[in-house]
């Protein structure tokens, strides 16, 4: 008697199981959802909400970005313009004899108007593609005369060369409300999308 209330009982948990699972697949076909991807390397102009300086900043600040223009993929508004972009600068290099201070921001979330946040992996760059903001050459400190003779002139014209030392790097500053490139780094996966 015990083996067929058993055998009864393992029946009916099956029958619900596959009931609940049934019920969980009907529902994803309802809403007809599918997820979309960023690829990497895909750019997507952002506003600095914030004035950021190697002067008072370090590498735990947190930055705040907006999106400047609606970013689409197919026919879904993936990153509504407006959308807070979250980062922090993660390297900061102080400015120094011959070079100029220079940051690399790096961007971890996508904050939406609803509140829902989806996490990236992006950077801030620059319009030939380098993560590293600044870090330039400075400009010589002195300059000096040097003869420069032409074939055919017996007589060399003077002209100025760069001296052997440099002037000491500025820091670098992005003022509030700057333009800039966000460029993910990974492919991102967005999971909610606002439908107005």
């Amino acid at each position: 008697m015990r083996k067929v209330f058993l055998i009864i009982y393992i029946l009916f948990a099956l029958f619900i199981m596959n009931s609940v699972v049934s019920f969980a697949v009907e529902d994803l076909q309802l809403r007809d959802y599918t997820p979309i991807t960023i690829p990497k390397g895909t750019f997507v102009q952002v506003m600095n909400l914030q004035e950021v300086s190697t002067s008072y900043c370090d590498d735990t600040t947190k930055l705040k970005f907006a999106a400047v223009d609606d970013t689409y993929m197919y026919d879904t508004n993936i990153i509504p313009k407006g959308t807070v972009i979250l980062g922090e600068v993660e390297k900061m290099n102080e400015p120094v004899i011959g070079t100029n201070a220079s940051m690399v921001i790096k961007l971890t979330k996508i904050q939406l108007a609803d509140g829902f946040e989806i996490p990236i992996k992006a950077f801030i760059a620059t319009s030939n593609g380098s993560t590293l903001l600044g870090g330039e050459m400075t400009q010589p400190k002195t300059y000096k005369k040097l003869p420069h003779y032409q074939e055919g002139l017996y007589k060399g014209t003077l002209r100025w060369v760069p001296g052997p030392e440099l002037k000491m790097g500025e820091h670098l500053t992005l003022a509030a409300g700057a333009v800039l490139l966000m460029v993910f780094d990974a492919p991102a996966y967005i999971t909610h999308t606002l439908t107005n």
